[in-house]
């Protein structure tokens, strides 16, 4: 028998082929009886294969005494009890790098699609109203600023696709980074006073949950959009709903929320908002590249030498 691992989450269809292939793998995320699982295989587990949606918290780790890698199919990792794992001194790996791309197409796709409603003109033509009526105008992206939130990998690439489009580029985060031209803000209200485009771009997690609530939606304004590819727990949604009900906010794309996959259902009557179902890494090229990496860190840890993309 082989190393032993615990999958608590999905994988693309190829990655799991591999995974059970090179190891003896004991699918949690598909028992009926994950107690029972748990009791029969704990001590025999080595490596634990989760998502970033899934996590790892305390009870989990803890259960398992052998435990020595966590690995995680997604760049964030704010479900798992890193604190846990640090203690039980047990390494976790993510998969940066691989989606960011993708994660900040679909930042500018969501952009365009609220400000320039391109969902709703394609319903509008599909219902066959254009030969009847005229399309209303919408607003214009050039010459906009957009502040960041979270000027990491995502943040800065979403910039750099941000820029040809004629968008000036300001940011906020825990401190001004080095070398980095765009304006740096301090405060997060002042930025969003400053700004027309709030992009929000920074991990989950209790360090910054709740970080955009009404005060910074306020200091946007009635004719701010909003746009969020991080992760629900970073905005305060009912403020944001609320604001966007009442006319507050121009708009605002979103592609995670607090309850995936429950969406506030006031939102889907409105035309000023961009949804999608939680899809900024979904192409077969990144989920096949962060599956591969998911792997090469399993690989690596159990040949005995340093993982690729450790956490900690």
């Amino acid at each position: 028998m082989g190393v032993e691992i615990l999958q608590a989450a999905a994988l693309p269809p190829a990655i799991n082929e591999q995974l059970l292939r090179d190891y003896t793998v004991h699918a949690l995320w598909q028992a009926e009886d994950r107690a029972a699982l748990l009791r029969e295989t704990a001590g025999r587990v080595r490596g634990l294969v989760t998502s970033g949606s899934v996590g790892a918290d305390r009870a989990l780790i803890e259960a398992l005494p052998k435990l020595e890698i966590i690995s995680s199919f997604g760049v964030g990792y704010d479900p798992i009890d890193i604190a846990c794992a640090k203690e039980r001194g047990v390494i976790v790996t993510n998969t940066p790098d691989v989606l960011t791309d993708d994660v900040a197409d679909i930042a500018m796709a969501l952009l365009l699609d609220m400000m320039r409603r391109m969902p709703q003109g394609d319903a509008f033509v599909r219902a066959g109203r254009w030969p009847k009526e005229r399309f209303p105008l919408t607003d214009k992206l050039g010459g906009k600023t957009m502040g960041i939130l979270g000027l990491g990998r995502i943040g800065q690439a979403i910039a750099r696709r941000a820029e040809p489009f004629g968008v000036a580029i300001a940011y906020h985060g825990p401190r001004r980074k080095p070398d980095i031209a765009w304006h740096y803000y301090d405060d997060l209200i002042a930025m969003a006073k400053a700004v027309d485009i709030l992009m929000v771009a920074c991990p989950g997690g209790k360090a910054t949950e709740g970080l955009v609530n009404a005060a910074v939606i306020a200091a946007l304004g009635p004719k701010g959009y909003l746009v969020n590819i991080a992760r629900g727990s970073v905005v305060e949604e009912p403020a944001l709903v609320e604001a966007l009900v009442q006319g507050r906010l121009a708009g605002a794309g979103l592609d995670v929320f607090a309850d995936e996959p429950n969406v506030p259902e006031a939102l889907f009557a409105l035309d000023n908002v961009a949804l999608a179902p939680h899809v900024g890494s979904a192409t077969h090229a990144t989920r096949r590249a962060m599956g591969e990496l998911v792997l090469n860190n399993l690989a690596a840890h159990f040949a005995g030498k340093p993982v690729l993309t450790r956490v900690v």
